[in-house]
């Protein structure tokens, strides 16, 4: 394989060393709680040589890419999401073949990932400058400018890594919610007025006071909180539906399990998670960041861009519609963008859920090693299959489809911290708020910890 000519950089690669014992929950919430105000403190961190004059050419994706635009954090998690990408998509195409249940294939893969991010850290960073999105205030500064990116992207990168083998959940989720919710707090409270805007308060709440006591209350000022709040719970009621399958413990030897004990196997609708969203938002930054190489090198096969945002061509179909008046001024924009958007939602949660041991096969396959089976049926690996392959190819395509449309209609609403930001957001915290439940049960109950296999 191609990738084993990749083995000999593993091993130089900086790497955060994975815990030598079981971390308890105090020691993970400090850890996550520790990358959580570096992550804080590294969005306050200007980028020195950046001029007034530069664009931000994700601002609708800011939220999903998990970066502070002027900061040293400006990629956010661009470059790793990017290399998940491609990653999955030569894997899922067979073109590498990994499997990823083989603890060597997935190291394989992980380092791989961590290389190619590293890779994609310095080309999003060249594109960045060279194409004129972060003018510097003098050409000299031009390398200096790449290099505060390069090393702000790294930073993200390790820092993702510690929270995924010391804390909770994984960082890319942590950063994304944590820059989504600073977004709804100060968009819905801020009451210090700007230079551009002076005498009006920018929060939505202190200026839809502000505007009541003017004696000219404007409601549509609380239309982004509201959309919000709605995502908010359609989101959360769609993380709470579940197909419940009863199933119960046979007597397999050496299981350890109660003969006839019945219980219940959930699988969530939304069952690849939110994971297909924050894949297909990178996919479009990426379309983006190619239309302007492709422009500044004379061929601009993806539309023309100018200020940093698509004008014509491809890469203007797919750029996130700005508002829900785009349905009316230009309906073939909306229409294109969405089929493209939840198209690439249901592909990815095929691809997450192939190779994250998700699967039927995988699923049936762990169910049968640990002595399940379906009461009524009889035990064996091919029932087991054919039952869980009823309802998890039609979940993977029914979620895609669902967080497609909900982050594709919340964006549309132009949702406080971005419709698919709150989306993303939702879930994260949803599975964090099960990991760290889970955790504080192992934690009272020492014999449940064993029970479950976790040492």
């Amino acid at each position: 394989m191609i990738l084993d000519y990749l083995k000999p950089l593993f091993s130089i690669l900086p790497e955060v060393k994975t815990p030598i014992h079981r971390q308890d929950f105090r020691e993970k919430l400090k850890w996550t709680g520790i990358v959580l105000v570096l992550y804080f403190f590294l969005t306050q961190v200007p980028l020195y040589g950046l001029s007034p004059l530069a664009v931000d050419q994700f601002a609708q994706m800011r939220a999903v890419m998990a970066g502070s635009f002027g900061s040293i954090l400006t990629l956010g998690i661009g470059p790793i999401v990017t290399s998940s990408i491609v990653l999955q998509l030569l894997v899922g195409a067979k073109i590498l073949k990994l499997d990823l249940s083989r603890h060597e294939d997935k190291a394989l893969f992980q380092g791989t990932q961590k290389i190619l991010a590293m890779v994609f850290t310095v080309f999003e960073a060249a594109v960045l400058v060279y194409t004129g999105s972060l003018i510097p205030t003098d050409p000299s500064l031009l390398w200096l400018l790449m290099l505060q990116l390069i090393i702000g992207a790294l930073l993200i990168l390790f820092l993702d890594e510690v929270v995924s083998k010391w804390g909770f959940g994984s960082g890319i989720g942590l950063f994304i919610a944590a820059g989504v919710s600073e977004a709804i707090v100060v968009g819905a409270f801020n009451f210090l007025p700007t230079q551009a805007s002076p005498g009006v308060m920018p929060g939505m709440i202190p200026k839809f006071i502000q505007s009541i006591a003017s004696g000219s209350p404007d409601p549509t000022i609380l239309i982004p909180l509201i959309a919000t709040i709605g995502v908010f719970l359609v989101a959360v009621y769609g993380e709470s539906m579940r197909v419940e399958i009863p199933i119960s413990h046979g007597s397999v030897k050496g299981h350890g399990r109660i003969r006839g004990s019945v219980a219940k196997y959930p699988l969530k609708f939304i069952y690849a998670s939110n994971m297909p969203v924050i894949l297909t938002s990178a996919l479009l930054v990426n379309i983006s960041l190619m239309a302007s190489v492709f422009q500044k090198l004379g061929f601009p096969i993806l539309g023309q861009v100018a200020n940093g945002k698509p004008i014509s061509g491809i890469a203007y179909y797919l750029t996130t519609p700005s508002s829900l008046g785009v349905v009316i001024t230009d309906p073939l924009k909306v229409l294109i963008y969405g089929l493209f958007f939840i198209g690439c939602c249901i592909l990815f949660s095929w691809l997450w859920v192939e190779m994250s041991g998700l699967s039927a096969k995988e699923v049936s396959k762990q169910l049968y090693n640990s002595g399940i089976q379906i009461p009524g049926f009889r035990s064996s690996k091919r029932q087991l299959y054919k039952i869980m392959n009823k309802y998890i190819p039609a979940l993977t395509v029914l979620g895609g489809v669902f967080v497609g449309l909900l982050a594709f209609g919340a964006d549309l609403t132009q949702a406080v911290g971005g419709g698919t930001g709150v989306l993303l957001t939702v879930g994260i915290i949803y599975k964090l708020y099960e990991e760290i439940a889970q955790e504080q049960l192992m934690d009272m109950h020492p014999m449940l910890r064993k029970f479950l296999g976790d040492n």
